[in-house]
C-alpha cells in the first residue's frame, strides 16, 4: 500500500505541478482575451439572465437557474471552508490573491464550457439531455478525438466517488463528531437516506433541491462571514495589504505559520481556487447541458456566475475572515482554521456555524457530483447501468463516513486534475466556435440564439 501511495503521490505532484497550473491559467487567459474580457464586462448581464432564468425557456430538463444551482451545489463545498484555509496555511495570505486571479480567468473557462455543453449536447435513450466535455469532444472534434472524451468520462466516473462522495461524507462525519459527538456510523446512515431520497429522482429532483438549498446555505454563510468581517473591520485594511503584498513577496514565519515562498502562494492559491470553483475541470458543464435555455450563450452567461459567486464572494469571505481575525498564524489548517477564525470572533457559536455550514455544503456536493459521475458512467456504458451506479453511490457514502480516506483523497485529487487535461485541450481547440457564437449573439442583441443550432 505504501508503494501505491508513493506512485499516486508522485503522479499527483506532476498533475498539480507547474505545467497543470500554467495550462489552467493559460487556457483561461486565452479564452478571456479571445472573448475581449466579455465575462467580466458582462457580469451584470449574467445576473439579469439568472433572475429571468428561474423558469425554463427552451429545450431541456431543468431551468437555467436550477442548472446553475446544481453546478454550485457541487462547487460550493469543503473547498470554500477547508480549501481556502489550506491555501492560506500553506501559501500565506498571498494565496488568496492567486485564488482571485484563477477566478477571473476561470469565468471565461466556465463560460466556454457551458456554451459548448449546450451547443453539442444530445438526448439519450430516455429523452434526457446529456452533455459536457465528453460530448463536445465527440461531437465538436470528431471521431479521431473520441479517445479524449472516453478518458475524461473514465477519470470523472472514478474521481466522483472520491472527491464528490467519500471525501465529502467523511468531512461531514468528522465535523459532526468533533462538534456534536455524533457517531460517524449514524452520520453515514442519515446521509445515505437523505441522498437516496434525492438522487433516485434524477436531475429534475436534484435541480429542485439544489434550487432551494444552495441559495439558502450560500446566503446564510455569506451573512455569517460578513458579520465576522464587520467585527474585525479595523483589521480589514491590514488583511488586504497582506494579501497583495505576499502575492509577490515571501511570507515570513509568524506564530504557528511556517512561512511561504511566492511560488507556494501561487501554487496553493491556484490549486485550491480550481478545486473550489472547478473552472477547467469540466464538471459544471455536465449540469448546464440539462438546462432549458434559449441557447448556448444564454447559458454560458449564467454559468460564468458560478465561478464569481464561489471564489470572488464566498472564498474571499472565508480568506479575509481567517486573515483579519489573526487565526492564520495559529498553526491550524483546513476546516479547523476557518472554525477557529469564526469561533475567535463569535465565541460559543462560531465553531458550530462552521460545522453546520460544512455539513450542508458537503451534502449538496454529494448531490451535484452524483449527477456528474452518473453522466460519465452513462457515456461509457449506457443508461441501463445508471440505477446500479446510484445504488453504489449511496453505499459509498457510508464507507466514506466511517473509513480512513487518506489514500482515497490522494487518488481522487489526482484523477480530478486528470479530468482537466482532456477538457482544457478541447476548450482550446473549440475556442473558435465559442468566439463565433458569442460574436453572433451580441451582434444581434441575443436574437440569434434559438435552440441547439445557434449561429456557428
Amino acid at each position: 500500500m505504501e508503494a501505491l501511495n508513493s506512485i499516486v503521490g508522485a503522479i499527483n505532484g506532476v498533475v498539480w505541478g507547474p505545467l497543470m497550473l500554467v495550462l489552467i491559467l493559460g487556457v483561461g487567459f486565452f479564452l478571456q482575451v479571445g472573448l475581449k474580457f466579455m465575462p467580466i464586462l458582462k457580469l451584470g448581464t449574467g445576473f439579469s439572465l439568472l433572475f429571468k432564468g428561474r423558469e425554463g425557456q427552451g429545450e431541456g430538463q431543468i431551468s437555467p437557474f436550477n442548472a446553475l444551482m446544481t453546478s454550485l451545489s457541487a462547487t460550493i463545498g469543503t473547498g470554500n471552508i477547508a480549501g481556502v484555509a489550506t491555501a492560506v496555511f500553506l501559501g500565506g495570505p498571498g494565496a488568496l490573491f492567486w485564488m482571485w486571479m484563477t477566478a477571473l480567468v476561470g469565468m471565461a473557462t466556465k463560460y466556454a464550457e457551458a456554451v459548448l455543453a449546450v451547443k453539442y449536447r444530445e438526448q439519450d435513450e430516455l429523452g434526457n439531455y446529456v452533455g459536457g466535455p465528453m460530448y463536445y469532444i465527440k461531437n465538436g472534434l470528431g471521431a479521431k478525438w473520441a479517445w479524449l472524451g472516453v478518458a475524461f468520462a473514465l477519470f470523472g466516473a472514478i474521481a466522483a466517488f472520491g472527491i464528490g462522495n467519500g471525501v465529502q461524507a467523511n468531512g461531514v462525519a468528522q465535523v459532526l463528531e468533533a462538534n456534536f459527538g455524533l457517531n460517524t456510523s449514524v452520520t453515514g446512515v442519515v446521509l445515505m437516506i437523505l441522498t437516496a431520497a434525492v438522487i433516485l429522482g434524477g436531475i429534475t429532483r436534484i435541480g429542485a433541491v439544489a434550487g432551494k438549498l444552495v441559495p439558502f446555505m450560500a446566503v446564510a454563510y455569506i451573512v455569517a462571514g460578513l458579520l465576522v468581517l464587520l467585527i474585525n473591520i479595523g483589521n480589514i485594511g491590514y488583511a488586504l495589504n497582506l494579501v497583495f503584498t505576499h502575492a509577490f513577496t515571501p511570507s515570513a514565519a509568524e506564530g504557528g505559520f511556517a512561512g511561504a515562498a511566492v511560488w507556494m502562494a501561487i501554487r496553493f492559491g491556484v490549486a485550491r481556487g480550481v478545486f473550489s470553483n472547478e473552472a477547467g475541470l469540466g464538471s459544471a458543464p455536465i449540469a448546464h447541458a440539462a438546462a432549458s435555455t434559449k441557447g448556448p450563450v444564454n447559458q454560458g452567461l449564467i454559468a460564468m456566475l458560478g465561478t464569481f459567486i464561489d471564489t470572488i464572494i464566498v472564498c474571499s469571505i472565508t480568506g479575509l475572515a481567517i486573515i483579519a481575525s489573526g487565526a492564520w498564524t495559529s498553526g491550524e489548517s483546513g476546516a479547523a482554521l476557518t472554525s477557529l477564525a469564526f469561533e475567535t470572533t463569535l465565541p460559543g457559536i462560531g465553531g458550530y456555524l462552521i460545522a453546520i455550514a460544512l455539513s450542508i455544503f458537503a451534502f449538496t456536493t454529494i448531490l451535484g457530483w452524483s449527477f456528474y459521475g452518473e453522466k460519465c458512467v452513462g457515456f461509457l456504458m449506457g443508461h441501463k447501468i445508471l440505477m446500479v451506479y446510484r445504488i453504489a453511490w449511496i453505499v459509498m457514502i457510508y464507507f466514506g463516513a466511517t473509513a480512513d480516506l487518506g489514500f482515497i483523497w490522494l487518488l481522487a485529487d489526482t484523477l480530478n486534475a486528470m479530468m482537466a487535461i482532456p477538457n482544457l485541450i478541447a476548450l482550446a481547440l473549440l475556442s473558435p466556435v465559442v468566439f463565433k457564437l458569442t460574436k453572433a449573439f451580441f451582434a444581434s442583441n441575443g436574437a440569434s440564439e434559438s435552440g441547439e443550432t445557434a449561429a456557428e
